[in-house]
C-alpha cells in the first residue's frame, strides 16, 4: 500500500517487534538479552530480528568470532521509532492500567512523571484535529485524494468549521 502508516506497520506491526525495539531503547543489544528479557522463543526472536534488520531499524555487528555472535544496534531509522514507543507507553498507562502503571517515564533531573504529547516542532502546538488536518501529498493516488477529502469534509461538518 502507498499509505505511510501501512508501510510502517509492515515493518514493526507485530507486537514482538515493538517489544524488541522497546528493549533496545532500554539498552539491550544481544540476542540472549532480548530472549531473557522478553521470554520469546529463540526461533521467533531470530525471525523478528532478521526482519528488523531487513527493514533498516537494526544493524548487526559481530562481537565474537568463535562462535560467531552478533549484537543488534539501532540505526537512525530505529532511533526515530522511540517517540512511537513513548506515545504507546503513555496511552497504555492512561487507558489500560487499572492497577496503576508498571512503567513510568520520569524526568531525570526532577524525578517527576513526564506527560508525553505529540507536538508540531515548528509551532509547538499539540497535534490534534483542532489545529491540524490531513492533506494528500504529492505522491497520493486519486483514491487517496478522494479518501482524505471525504474524511476532511466529515471532520469539518462535525465541528461546524466553515
Amino acid at each position: 500500500m502507498q499509505c505511510p502508516i501501512a508501510r510502517a506497520l509492515d515493518r514493526v506491526g507485530e507486537w514482538w517487534s515493538i517489544l524488541i525495539l522497546r528493549d533496545a531503547f532500554y539498552g539491550a543489544t544481544r540476542f540472549d538479552e532480548f530472549e531473557r528479557n522478553l521470554g520469546i522463543a529463540p526461533n521467533m526472536l531470530a525471525r523478528r530480528l532478521k526482519g528488523l534488520v531487513e527493514a533498516g531499524l537494526f544493524e548487526r555487528r559481530r562481537y565474537c568470532e568463535r562462535p560467531p555472535r552478533y549484537a543488534y544496534h539501532l540505526t537512525p531509522c530505529g532511533h526515530d521509532f522511540r517517540p512511537v514507543v513513548v506515545a504507546m507507553l503513555a496511552w497504555g498507562n492512561r487507558h489500560f492500567t487499572p492497577e496503576g502503571p508498571s512503567v513510568r517515564l520520569v524526568d531525570r533531573a526532577t524525578g517527576l512523571d513526564a506527560e508525553p504529547v505529540v507536538v508540531d516542532r515548528i509551532s509547538g502546538r499539540p497535534i490534534d484535529s483542532a489545529h491540524f488536518r490531513y492533506e494528500a501529498g504529492p505522491a497520493a493516488t486519486e483514491a487517496t485524494r478522494r479518501r482524505i477529502a471525504a474524511l476532511e469534509a466529515h471532520m469539518t461538518s462535525e465541528r461546524g468549521i466553515p
